[in-house]
């Protein structure tokens, strides 16, 4: 009987894990909350396994170029943040919104949502690829560049800006499947791109066979070919039908209605992730002051730590779709229960990951590089930040489950407290007043971390996102 049991449990949880990967069509309105947490989850996670890989790639192949060479990734992505931030704005209302129509059992109201949301798209990615190619070598100047730096950057910055429109439209359009609950879609376009982007990358970097040996500007020629094949690869899926979601000819129109909603919503989450994205930026400059060695040895464990992060904001996506559609199925206990469930998911997951970052940084940093004092920095911060990952991990699924609701309020004053009013001011003054020198700069990641699960806990008790409207 046990055994007959166990062999059940087996092939139900490969059942799962195939139909999640398919994407095969669920309503994550019932059932039980594990199975659909598990079904939206698996896609979402591999898709952000996906985006981390491009995170990561770049810099392992571009490490071979040298400190500078580094330096100039790291300068050039905290400004590729803005272009982040704008479309994760924008993504945050889309998601929310589809998911409510989907919740609602109006999947022709989702398409006509993930249409304007497009439109938006363009119009917002457009303009600033533009101004990011005119102005490139103002903005790493800005940053604090130095003259090595400006030497190779300002084509690499030129090229990732100017193409910036393909990674704001996948943002964009990969938030409205997962708000529809077409994770598996959202997760092939990713997988494509970054497939492009992997063999793409040396190629140019390095000169292999009949293509051009470009050095670091060819790091981001790959990386936007690779997304731009991703964005057209999305859109033809949304016109053939993704499954909760079929762009159909009547939905190519603009309603204002939906866009002003769309903007509203977009307002609060663009300065949500702002409030994030500035704090990376400021923290970035604050270790510039420190010399290149030390914004290298940052810039390795940074894209390390957003490799080990990015899977779980998978998790935390999900609970913002089961808490979207939950409350457009008019099931708000149902919502919060997910998000508990997905919390002590998130929690465990990246656990683990913190165990394995810090026992093994040494290793993995000597991956990237073979300079001493530039591994010294990395795998100080590596361990350091992999101390705050369970805390981490908690405060972000709930952070998400705002959003989710279409609350982008809540988080925006958790975010503006925690890093902006906490963790600069602690980074400041241990950086610039104390012996800590650059090690500051990640102790006060620790600290932020932490403290944002607290906040993030306080406030979600609070329960007043059940009552939000979209």
């Amino acid at each position: 009987m046990v055994t007959s049991t166990t062999s059940s449990s087996t092939t139900r949880w490969w059942r799962d894990l195939i139909d999640a990967a398919r994407g095969t069509k669920h309503d994550y309105t019932q059932g039980t909350i594990g199975r659909s947490i598990f079904l939206l989850a698996v896609p979402m996670v591999l898709e952000m396994v996906m985006e981390s890989l491009f995170a990561v790639s770049d810099v392992f192949f571009v490490s071979r170029l040298g400190a500078a060479a580094v330096a100039t990734v790291g300068l050039t992505e905290s400004l590729m943040i803005i272009v982040y931030t704008l479309a994760m704005g924008l993504a945050i209302s889309a998601a929310a919104i589809v998911a409510r129509r989907i919740g609602e059992q109006d999947p022709d109201a989702a398409a006509a949502a993930t249409v304007q949301a497009i439109i938006l798209g363009v119009i917002v990615s457009g303009s600033i690829s533009l101004l990011g190619a005119i102005f490139a070598p103002d903005l790493l100047r800005l940053m604090g560049a130095d003259a090595d730096v400006l030497a190779t950057g300002v084509p690499f910055a030129r090229v990732m800006l100017g193409g910036s429109c393909t990674a704001f439209l996948l943002f964009v359009i990969n938030a409205a499947l997962r708000g529809a609950g077409d994770a598996a879609v959202a997760m092939r376009v990713l997988t494509l791109a970054n497939i492009i982007n992997i063999v793409l990358g040396p190629m140019l970097i390095f000169g292999v066979g009949p293509f051009p040996e470009l050095g670091v500007v060819g790091a981001a020629i790959a990386t936007t070919i690779g997304r731009g094949v991703g964005v057209l690869f999305a859109l033809s899926r949304l016109l053939r039908g993704t499954g909760h979601l079929a762009v159909r000819a009547h939905h190519l129109r603009l309603e204002p209605a939906t866009i002003g909603r769309m903007l509203s919503m977009s307002r609060n989450g663009t300065f949500q992730v702002l409030v994030g994205s500035l704090n990376w930026i400021l923290l970035i400059r604050l270790m510039s002051s420190f010399g290149s060695v030390a914004m290298a040895g940052y810039t390795i464990a940074i894209r390390l730590v957003v490799f080990a992060l990015l899977p779980a904001w998978g998790l935390s996506n999900a609970a913002a779709t089961m808490v979207g559609q939950s409350l457009g199925a008019s099931n708000p206990d149902r919502a919060e229960q997910s998000v508990w469930a997905a919390a002590r998911y998130n929690v465990v997951f990246l656990g683990v990951m913190g165990v394995i970052l810090f026992v093994g940084a040494t290793w993995i940093v000597s991956a990237f590089t073979a300079d001493p004092a530039v591994a010294e920095v990395a795998v100080y911060g590596l361990r350091v930040i992999a101390l705050g990952f369970p805390a981490f991990a908690f405060g972000m699924v709930l952070t998400q489950s705002f959003n989710g609701a279409g609350d982008t309020q809540t988080p925006t004053w958790i975010n503006i407290g925690v890093f902006w009013f906490f963790e600069i001011p602690i980074a400041w003054a241990l950086g610039m007043h104390t012996g800590m020198g650059w090690r500051a700069i990640f102790v006060s990641v620790l600290a932020a971390y932490t403290l944002l699960a607290g906040v993030s806990t306080v406030f979600f008790r609070r329960g007043r996102w059940r009552t939000r409207t979209v």
